[in-house]
């Protein structure tokens, strides 16, 4: 099968994004690759179309147990078949996921690092045609990366343990170009194929506001954007309870997320989160890394995160479906005197030798003053700063952020909703939302979330081109082989009975 019949056959779409078709071509060719590509720019596709056209079984090694059991999920809703091994399965659970690997079931296994060097693992392993090893969130094998994972540093003893050596293959959303050198050399890549996308996303508009007010702020924000999903977050758990007490109270559809919560509580407000049934997640840095929900319209920091590649990754969890999206920072340089004690308490108070805690307290607020660059200068296009800082030129205006639109925070409540209303596609808006209820049916009986079954862009070309047969949904966008036998026919017959009303 070639990598265009594949991509249509799970996935439904006829043509890659930008920078994926030369990924798959490079692995399918068996070199390696090291990708930086922005969140939401499809990086998983990269190394899954490969792997469906490789015989054998793939390892994804993540350090994130939501984006692997959000990736497992999606697999399988297209039928592949595929499972995670991580910390919350029990001993048993995690026995037989193996044996069922060895047996072949499985096309994917996403794997936890600390879960590579387990003698399990490693039997099962040598013993296993591994053809390709993608590691997702790769920074984590950096100490120059935000986001350091010890157990990164052990991939390539395992790649070396096993009797033929797989392609192997990085992403990350973000990397400096020391953090591209560490992941090369410490996962031992091969001469990789090197790409890093441009990090814009022009569906996100991006906006800072010195509100005196933070929750009235947000409350007027969710009042102008009603029913839309969304993340705020807090600098602490204390806030996080605090804004999502006060949300619920004036009615909105919100959740608290923080490591002070009880596991259960968590992945519980998480999931009603992910499948849609709670509108907004409050919460701290600890939510939403590796999160696969597209349909996140909105993201507001509440206060300043430490450093532009937190920002970055975080706010780029709006808007993953291309359809317009807000970035939101709410500034304040209290904020910034709170975090700048922070990172002095976090890093004093490590094991480090003193030599090294002077070097790690330098770099951290260094990339603390680029942030505040970026939120207190009110005179450079927001996007110039955020691309800048990327390594990325870019010339304004860019005509989506607060400074281009020239917005203050009372200004931008008289046009809120403006930004994030808008679709480049005409299409019929009672149709898509009666599409909208239906896809809400299917995610139900399916047990999935409604992006899993399709996206709003799907959504929208069907309430656009009104297909009158299944066979006409080979044309729509995100519909693949898969996805017609499931929800064809009851697509079909909502617009047919739509255009049926319509008539009388």
């Amino acid at each position: 099968m070639d990598i265009y019949e594949t991509l249509k056959r799970y996935f439904g779409y006829s043509t890659f994004r930008s920078g994926q078709e030369e990924i798959v071509r490079n692995i399918i060719s068996g070199r390696d690759v090291m990708a930086v590509m922005p969140t939401g720019a499809g990086k998983s596709v990269c190394y899954q179309v490969p792997a469906l056209c490789f015989e054998g079984i793939t390892i994804v090694v993540s350090p994130l147990i939501s984006l692997m059991q959000d990736q497992v999920r999606a697999l399988n809703s297209i039928g592949v078949r595929a499972a995670y091994l991580n910390s919350t399965l029990t001993p048993g659970q995690f026995r037989l996921a193996v044996e069922n690997a060895r047996r072949g079931v499985y096309k994917f296994i996403y794997a936890a690092p600390e879960r590579l060097m387990t003698e399990n693992f490693i039997d099962f392993a040598v013993n296993a045609d591994i053809p390709l090893v993608a590691v997702d969130e790769a920074h984590c094998i950096s100490q120059w990366g935000h986001d350091f994972r010890p157990s990164y540093l052990r991939i390539a003893e395992f790649l070396g343990m096993l009797p033929k050596r797989p392609i192997v293959t990085a992403f990350t959303a973000t990397a400096t170009d020391q953090v591209k050198k560490d992941i090369i050399n410490n996962l031992r890549l091969r001469t990789p194929y090197m790409l890093t996308a441009g990090f814009d996303r022009k569906n996100l508009y991006f906006g800072v506001y010195n509100s005196k007010n933070k929750l009235r702020f947000i409350i007027e924000y969710l009042n102008a954007h009603p029913d839309q999903s969304g993340i705020i977050y807090c600098s602490s758990r204390k806030k996080v309870d605090e804004v999502a007490e006060v949300l619920s109270a004036e009615g909105f559809s919100a959740l608290p997320y923080h490591a002070g919560m009880s596991d259960a509580d968590r992945k519980y407000n998480q999931e009603e989160f992910i499948f849609d049934r709670t509108k907004i997640i409050v919460a701290t840095s600890a939510f939403g890394m590796g999160i696969n929900k597209p349909n996140v319209r909105f993201v507001i920091h509440y206060s300043i995160p430490r450093n532009m590649e937190e920002y970055y990754q975080q706010a780029g969890r709006a808007g993953r479906d291309g359809e317009p999206s807000e970035c939101i920072l709410l500034y304040s340089y209290s904020d910034v005197m709170i975090a700048k004690y922070m990172i002095e308490k976090d890093i004093n108070g490590g094991d480090n030798p003193p030599p090294e805690k002077q070097r790690l307290l330098e770099l951290e607020l260094e990339k603390l003053r680029h942030m505040t660059y970026y939120a207190s200068s009110d005179r450079t296009c927001l996007r110039k700063r955020l691309l800048g800082y990327f390594g990325e030129k870019f010339v304004p205006p860019c005509n989506n952020c607060s400074v281009c639109r020239g917005d203050s925070a009372e200004q931008y409540y008289l046009r809120a909703g403006s930004a994030v209303t808008g679709s480049n596609r005409p299409f019929d808006e009672a149709l898509f939302e009666r599409l909208k209820q239906c896809r809400k049916s299917l995610a139900n009986s399916s047990g999935v979330p409604v992006f899993a079954v399709l996206g709003d862009a799907t959504l929208k070309e069907l309430a656009s081109q009104k297909p009158e047969k299944i066979a006409g949904l080979s044309r729509i966008s995100g519909f693949g082989e898969v996805k017609i036998q499931h929800y064809g026919k009851a697509v079909i017959d909502v617009i047919a009975e739509y255009e049926n009303d319509a008539e009388f």
